[in-house]
């Protein structure tokens, strides 16, 4: 099966334990200094009174944010950032990096992160209320239609020197990856945002959506890692075209409609990529993701990126390294998880936000401490 989820692209206690017997966890973790480790932490959505406890940890212990070009220039030439100093990295730019996020990173003096999928990016006439402005802001995880920040809220975020915007790739895309089905998309199909793969349909490229009642589900996993896309769009269109013209979602109201759809879909032949296509997709993503974020912020900086779900494989390095990135966070098995100097560039790791707390500083816990 081509398409098995290989060890390193599983999100299993195991690889905790792994790292910790390894020794990959650095020694502030446990009570120690920060020697010559650089934390970077990464967080997702922003909550005011999840997030806020945080920076004031990091404000009143004496910390320093630092950015994407200090991180490199520590891995590549070993130019420390000063003592005392952090990365925070906010994945995804969800609404909340504008909302809640930029406000509270402002009151506390901080930089921090983002990582953006130009392609996920929504257009809006103008920014949305910020928290402790006119209006406010919400308070929660945005469920709208436009859960990501706006390119309008993104620009003036740059400009403000609040946050750093990078790449997390063009789409921030998942693939299938083998020709065995799993499953059939049905009524109360819903999937996170990031984890509707792209699929050819036949009629053109685009995400699986909870509308494409009766499409065949295969094992999928992230478009930057080593698996070979597999597509049928003969097997899509015939599966979704008898859902349709079989009465809809009250086609799933009758028995053995899994059995029909297996039938009609292994009654067609799909095909998977070549390794020298996959090499060539990945590569085409990055380096639009690239370009898209440089035009669209008006800038030059973007030349860092994070591989989405952390994943990474040796076709997203070296696509990174052609696309011109100087550094990419990506998951290494064994590998340290902190930045120093001598680091693979294109494999950097992270802490969980969880951890800021194990930081040296008054409050402080540690890694068996619950934090």
């Amino acid at each position: 099966m081509t398409g098995r989820i290989p060890f390193s692209e599983r999100n299993t206690p195991w690889r905790g334990v792994l790292d910790l017997a390894t020794g990959c966890y650095p020694g502030f973790l446990f009570g120690g200094g920060l020697g010559h480790w650089l934390p970077v932490f990464h967080f997702h959505e922003a909550i005011p009174d999840r997030l806020e406890p945080y920076l004031m940890y990091l404000a009143e212990n004496g910390y320093r944010t630092v950015t994407s070009e200090a991180i490199s220039a520590y891995v590549r030439r070993g130019v420390h950032p000063g003592p005392k100093s952090v990365a925070l990295c906010f994945d995804d730019a969800w609404a909340s990096l504008w909302t809640v996020a930029a406000p509270l990173l402002r009151k506390y003096g901080l930089q921090a992160i983002t990582y953006v999928s130009p392609a996920l990016v929504p257009e809006l006439a103008a920014p949305r209320p910020t928290l402790g402005s006119p209006g406010g802001a919400p308070l929660g995880v945005d469920t709208s239609d436009t859960p990501f920040a706006a390119w309008c809220e993104l620009r003036e975020l740059l400009a403000s020197g609040t946050i750093d915007i990078q790449a997390h790739t063009l789409r921030h895309a998942m693939v299938f990856a083998d020709p065995v089905i799993h499953g059939f998309v049905h009524p109360g199909f819903k999937r996170h945002p990031h984890l509707y793969p792209w699929l050819d349909t036949g009629s053109g490229e685009r995400p699986l959506a909870p509308s494409d009642l009766g499409a065949p589900r295969y094992v999928q996993r992230s478009r930057y890692s080593t698996a070979l896309r597999y597509d049928n769009p003969l097997a899509f269109e015939a599966c979704t075209r008898h859902v349709r013209e079989n009465g809809g979602e009250e086609y799933f109201d009758r028995t053995g409609w899994a059995r029909e759809l297996r039938v009609l879909a292994g009654a067609t032949k799909g095909w998977q990529e070549s390794p020298a296509r996959r090499d060539a997709a990945i590569l085409a993503d990055l380096a639009a993701a690239r370009e898209q974020l440089n035009a669209k912020l008006n800038t030059d900086t973007v030349r860092h990126m994070c591989f989405p779900w952390a994943i990474a494989s040796e076709p997203g390095e070296l696509a990174a390294e052609k696309a011109g990135y100087e550094t990419a966070f990506g998951d290494r098995l064994f590998g340290g998880r902190a930045v120093k100097p001598g680091d693979p560039p294109y494999r950097l790791m992270r802490l969980k936000h969880q951890l800021l707390y194990c930081l040296p500083g008054r409050g402080r816990k540690y890694f068996f401490s619950g934090t």
